[in-house]
C-alpha cells in the first residue's frame, strides 16, 4: 500500500508557475475573499442535492478545461459572432449544463461578496474537489491563484482530449504528461460518471458482421444497454459508467471491468492492455490506493499550464472575457 500525504502544510501545495514567479497557494484568498471556501461548499452541496449528475459533470468540465490550454476557465467562454469558443467544439457539446450552472452560481455569489477577486478557473477546481468529497471520494488540497484565460478557440480542442473509441496508444498520447498509472487513476472518476449512448452504440449494435454485440460485454448488461438506448433519437440518453453504485465515489468501477460491465470501449481497454491492467486490478482490490492516486492525479491535473499574474485575468462573468473583443 502506498502512502501519499495531502497535508495542508505540504510543500507541494505551493505550486510554481513555470512562466513567472507567481505561485498557487492554499491561502490565496484568505484576506481578499475569506468566505471563498464556504460559498463554494454551500453552493455545490445545494446544486448536487437537486441535480445528482452535477458532480460527474463538473469533474469532466475540469478535465476538458485543463487538458486543452491549461486550467484557465477557457471552457466556460460562450461563442459569439466573432469567435467559436472551446465549449462549442464537437467533443464539448455533450458537457452537462449543470456543470456550467454550478460554476456560474458560485461566481455570482462571490462577485457580491468579494467582487473582482476570485477567478472562474479556481472555482472549477475547488468545486470539483468538493463534489468528489460529497460523493464519498478523497479529499485533496487545491492550491489557488489561477487566472482566467484571455483566449478560447474551438479549433484548439481536437486532439487534446481522449475519446471513447481511441486505442490505448492514442489515449496515452493524448493524456500527455501523465503516466499510465495516473491515467488509470483519473479514469476512476467514471465511478460517478455517465456516457451517452452515442459513445458506445457501436459495441452493442454493430460490433462486427458476425457478432453485432461486443462479446466482452456481459450479455445481460448488453441487453439492458440496448433497451435503454433503443429510443435515443437525439443523442441525449445516457447510461451510468458504474451500474452498481453510480452515485457513490468508490472503486466499484474497477471491480466492474473484469465482469464485462464497461459500456465504453476505452474503459474496457484498461483491463485488457498490459500497460494498464495491473493498475486497474490494483485499484479494484485496494480502494485506499485508488483514492490516494486519484487525489494526487487531480492535483497534477489542476496545475496544468495555469495562468497567473499578468498571463490572465479575473473575469467578472465566467462566460465572457472582460474585454469582450477578445
Amino acid at each position: 500500500m502506498i502512502s501519499i500525504p495531502f497535508s495542508s502544510s505540504s510543500k507541494s501545495d505551493n505550486i510554481n508557475n513555470k512562466n513567472n514567479n507567481y505561485k498557487l497557494s492554499l491561502d490565496y484568498y484568505k484576506k481578499t475573499c475569506p468566505d471563498f471556501d464556504r460559498i463554494v461548499r454551500e453552493q455545490t452541496q445545494d446544486k448536487q442535492s437537486k441535480q445528482p449528475t452535477t458532480a460527474a459533470g463538473t469533474i469532466r468540465l475540469l478535465l476538458h478545461d485543463c487538458m486543452v490550454s491549461g486550467c484557465d476557465g477557457s471552457i466556460l467562454i460562450a461563442s459569439n459572432s466573432f469567435n467559436k469558443a472551446e465549449r462549442d467544439a464537437d467533443i464539448n457539446l455533450s458537457l452537462p449544463g449543470d456543470a456550467f450552472d454550478v460554476v456560474s452560481r458560485i461566481k455570482t455569489i462571490l462577485e457580491l461578496s468579494c467582487p473582482g477577486v476570485v477567478s472562474c478557473s479556481d472555482i472549477i477546481a475547488e468545486a470539483a474537489r468538493d463534489l468528489i468529497v460529497m460523493q464519498g471520494g478523497p479529499f485533496y488540497t487545491v492550491p489557488l491563484g489561477r487566472k482566467d484565460s484571455l483566449v478560447s478557440k474551438a479549433e484548439t480542442v481536437e486532439g487534446n482530449l481522449p475519446r471513447s473509441n481511441m486505442s490505448m496508444d492514442q489515449m496515452l498520447k493524448v493524456i500527455k504528461g501523465f503516466s499510465a498509472r495516473e491515467m488509470v487513476a483519473l479514469m476512476g472518476a467514471h465511478t460517478i460518471g455517465f456516457s451517452h449512448c452515442t459513445e458506445f452504440k457501436d459495441r452493442i449494435y454493430k460490433y462486427s458482421k458476425k457478432t453485432p454485440t461486443d462479446p466482452e460485454i456481459n450479455p445481460k448488461y448488453a441487453e439492458a444497454l440496448k433497451s435503454l438506448c433503443a429510443n435515443d433519437t437525439n443523442g441525449t440518453v445516457s447510461a451510468f459508467n458504474d451500474v452498481l453504485t453510480p452515485n457513490k465515489f468508490d472503486n466499484m468501477y474497477f471491480k466492474n471491468l473484469p465482469r464485462g460491465l464497461a459500456a465504453l470501449a476505452s474503459d474496457n481497454l484498461l483491463i485488457k492492455d498490459p500497460r494498464t491492467k495491473g493498475f486497474a486490478e490494483w485499484f479494484a482490490a485496494n480502494q485506499t490506493a485508488f483514492f490516494e492516486e486519484f487525489g494526487r492525479g487531480m492535483q497534477k491535473l489542476g496545475a496544468l499550464n495555469v495562468k497567473t499574474g499578468n498571463d490572465g485575468e479575473v473575469r467578472r462573468r465566467c462566460d465572457t472575457f472582460n474585454d469582450v473583443q477578445n
